[in-house]
């Protein structure tokens, strides 16, 4: 969200971290997934820094948070190797956890970046000033 209030500027990754109060080693490794999957643009060298690597229109949080997150498994019995639950055979649950996974999803899917920010510009960037 910082990167798309000013989509063109170039920040630092310790810019982003003072402005959210998060730690820059964090960040460095959001970053760095972010940057691989082409979402974030690295500028390296003296004036470098961070942009979005997209346009923000272009940029679906569902998609953000299935290729960023290593494991959408909330329950031992989603997990690709099978769990070790005494009732999986009979428990109705995982049905109900697979839909509301895919529910949470497509609510993401209906938003972009762009989105988040649109509306909210003005109050997002006297906040991220004032940390």
């Amino acid at each position: 969200m910082y990167l798309a209030l000013d989509p063109e500027r170039l920040v630092t990754i310790e810019e982003i971290a003072q402005s959210y109060g998060i730690s820059k080693a964090h960040l460095m490794k959001v970053v760095h997934q972010l940057g691989l999957r082409g979402y974030v643009e690295t500028v390296r060298g003296r004036g470098g820094g961070l942009r979005l690597g997209r346009r923000p229109e272009e940029i679906r949080i569902g998609d953000v948070v299935r290729s960023t997150e290593e494991n959408m498994a909330i329950v031992e019995c989603f997990e690709p190797a099978g769990g070790h639950c005494v009732i999986e055979a009979a428990c109705g649950l995982r049905s109900v956890l697979h839909e509301a996974l895919a529910a949470f999803l497509s609510v993401l899917d209906r938003h972009t970046l762009a989105d988040l920010v649109a509306r909210r510009r003005k109050p997002l960037a006297r906040l991220l000033e004032a940390s």
